[in-house]
């Protein structure tokens, strides 16, 4: 598929290329919708086997970024930026050449950290732009959003098993979670609290290793995590583990996790539920660092915060009472309510800094 067509294909506004070679920086910044706001999304930094392979990450998490937003109540749209790469090429001068890059776009694309990115990052790229959100708290910002990204899925798992049992706790529950990176090992945290059964599987095994040792929690290999018997499995580690080769093996009665772009491709959707699995979509379930990081753009209210990532429950309650009236899945539910939302709301042109 060429570039124009990938773009075209879910009809993003804008996709701009940054390329610092002093620094090494190569940088793609997808911007899916402006309609209801700014596009806020993370800087994802991963060693992508080729240009294609970014651009195709970028477009599909915007797009989700946008209906993250859309579905949150949040007047914002969906960007996401890739750096191609790893840690050992960072430096500030490269961070600061991205700082640039993203100050290019005059608003119309806010940062935040992401996978391979911390708030640390987030500080120097601050000092060449100000269309930066997720910094540490010491630094005029919200600090570290995963345990708020992990508390809203806690409360999509709560929502499920209200749906399923007519409780939404969650003690006693056993409940699989693939990858427990900051974000996942967050989520471990809250749901040893609630009583949880928990086992946990990380490709670096002394991640699953602390945890082991801090939570007494269970621990398998990584490629046994899919096959466990669960009530919830949680993948918390990066996409497309739902696959037409993974589906058929789930164990699991729900599937409610963090990570971006659980669904490999579109009829993975269909197959998870012909398997008679609920998935409550990535987007919903994961909204809650976007919510925490969002509030720094305005004076940064707590309360606000947490009451916006409780409602995390309700939202998945309504989708999937929607989805079983018009018989839809809980993907295709979240998604028509997430574009409606952008059709009744959004002012129909893109955004720009200082006005129309």
């Amino acid at each position: 598929m060429g570039v124009f067509e990938a773009i075209g294909a879910d009809h993003h506004e804008r996709v701009v290329v940054g390329h610092d070679p002093a620094t090494g920086l190569r940088a793609i910044i997808a911007i899916y919708s402006t309609d209801l706001g700014p596009a806020l999304g993370g800087t994802r930094l991963f060693p992508y086997p080729d240009d294609d392979a970014a651009l195709v990450d970028a477009l599909r998490l915007s797009k989700g970024m946008a209906f993250k937003a859309a579905a949150s109540g949040l007047d914002l749209g969906g960007g996401k930026a890739v750096i191609i790469g790893d840690r050992s090429m960072i430096t500030d001068d490269l961070w600061r050449a991205y700082g640039r890059f993203v100050d290019s776009l005059a608003g119309a694309y806010i940062t935040a950290e992401d996978v391979g990115t911390t708030t640390d990052d987030m500080h120097v790229i601050a000092e060449e732009t100000k269309w930066v959100v997720g910094r540490a708290a010491d630094d005029h910002g919200a600090g570290d959003p995963s345990p708020a990204t992990a508390r809203g899925v806690v409360r999509a798992m709560q929502a499920v098993a209200s749906h399923l049992h007519g409780s939404d706790s969650l003690s006693g529950a056993r409940i699989a979670v693939q990858g427990v990176g900051k974000v996942g090992s967050a989520l471990v945290e809250f749901l040893v609290e609630e009583g949880a059964e928990v086992v946990i599987a990380d490709i670096k095994q002394e991640a699953a290793d602390a945890l082991v040792e801090r939570f007494g929690v269970k621990a398998v290999a990584k490629d046994d995590i899919l096959l466990e018997e669960c009530d919830i499995l949680s993948p918390c580690s990066l996409g497309a583990s739902l696959r037409v080769d993974t589906i058929p093996n789930l164990r699991c009665r729900a599937v409610v996790g963090s990570a971006n772009n659980q669904l490999a491709t579109d009829e993975d959707d269909n197959r998870i539920a012909d398997a008679g699995i609920i998935y409550v979509p990535d987007f919903v379930a994961n909204a809650g660092g976007l919510i925490h990081v969002s509030a720094e753009l305005d004076e940064f209210n707590a309360k606000l915060v947490s009451r916006r990532i409780s409602g995390i429950y309700d939202a998945v309650l309504s989708i999937l009472s929607q989805a079983a009236a018009d018989n839809l899945t809980p993907n295709e539910a979240a998604v028509r309510f997430a574009e409606d939302r952008i059709r009744r709301e959004g002012n129909g042109v893109t955004f720009r800094h200082g006005g129309q």
